[in-house]
C-alpha cells in the first residue's frame, strides 16, 4: 500500500499541474532568499562593520583592503548561511499551495470521489508555518544527534518520519475530515502513517530532491488516505 502510494507520488511530481506549482515554490523561494540576503548584509554592514573597525583604530591606510576582503568573505559566508535554509523555505512556501497538488490528484485519479475541501487562507497559512517548524525541528534534532555514530542518521529518519507523516496525513484527512476526525483516523493507522513518514524523510534526504519533498509527500498522503478510507468502513468517505 505504501509503495504503492510512493509510485503513483512520484509520478505526479512529473505531472504539469504540479511541475508548475514546483516553478511557482522555487521562484518564490529564490525571491525570499535573495530579500534575506540582501537584508543580513545590509544589517551586517551597517552595525558590525563598524564595530570591527573599532577594534583596530590604528589600522593603516593601506590595510583598509582588509575590510573589504572580510567583507566579501561575510557576504559569501551569509549567502552559504541562506542556501542551508533553502529546503525550510521551500516547505513553507511549498505549503500554500498543497491544496492544489491535492485537488489534482483527487480528480485526476479519483473522479468518482467526492471532491475535498480546500484549506481556508488563514488555516493554510497556518499549515503551512507548521510544516516549517516540523522540518526544522526534525534536522535541529537530528544536527544535536551529528556527533554520536550510528545514531544521528536513525533519529533523523525516525524524528522527520514520525512529524513529517503526522502533519502530512493529517492535511490529506482534513480536506474531507474534521480536525478531530483526522487526528483519530492518523492515530489508529499510526504505524502506516509513520512508514509512509520514513519514505518521506529518505526524500527529504536526498540533496537538490528535498526541495519536492512537500509535493511529493502530498502526494503521497492524499493517496495513502483514499487507500486507507476505502479498506476501513469506520472512516470512509
Amino acid at each position: 500500500m505504501i509503495l504503492d502510494a510512493a509510485a503513483l507520488a512520484a509520478r505526479n511530481l512529473s505531472a504539469p499541474e504540479t511541475r508548475s506549482v514546483f516553478w511557482k515554490v522555487l521562484g518564490l523561494t529564490a525571491l525570499v532568499l535573495v530579500a534575506l540576503w540582501l537584508a543580513l548584509r545590509e544589517t551586517f554592514i551597517a552595525y558590525a562593520m563598524p564595530l570591527i573597525d573599532g577594534f583596530i583604530p590604528d589600522l593603516p591606510a593601506w590595510a583598509g583592503w582588509l575590510s573589504f576582503v572580510f567583507g566579501i568573505l561575510a557576504s559569501i559566508g551569509l549567502a552559504l548561511g541562506v542556501a542551508l535554509l533553502m529546503s525550510s523555505v521551500t516547505a513553507i512556501i511549498a505549503g500554500l499551495f498543497l491544496d492544489d497538488v491535492a485537488e489534482v490528484i483527487e480528480k485526476r485519479d479519483y473522479p468518482g470521489d467526492p471532491a475535498g475541501l480546500a484549506m481556508p487562507l488563514l488555516s493554510s497559512i497556518a499549515t503551512s508555518l507548521k510544516f516549517f517548524c516540523v522540518v526544522v525541528l526534525g534536522n535541529l534534532v537530528a544536527l544535536m544527534l551529528l556527533f554520536i555514530p550510528g545514531v544521528n542518521l536513525i533519529a533523523f529518519f525516525l524524528v522527520n518520519g514520525y512529524l513529517l507523516g503526522r502533519e502530512f496525513f493529517e492535511f490529506a484527512a482534513m480536506r474531507f475530515r474534521t480536525p478531530a476526525e483526522a487526528k483519530q483516523f492518523r492515530a489508529k493507522h499510526g504505524g502506516t502513517i509513520f512508514l509512509a513518514g520514513l519514505v518521506i524523510a529518505g526524500f527529504l534526504a536526498v540533496p537538490i530532491l528535498n526541495l519536492l519533498t512537500p509535493l511529493f509527500a502530498a502526494g503521497l498522503m492524499v493517496h495513502l488516505h483514499k487507500l486507507l478510507s476505502a479498506r476501513d468502513p469506520q472512516f470512509r468517505v
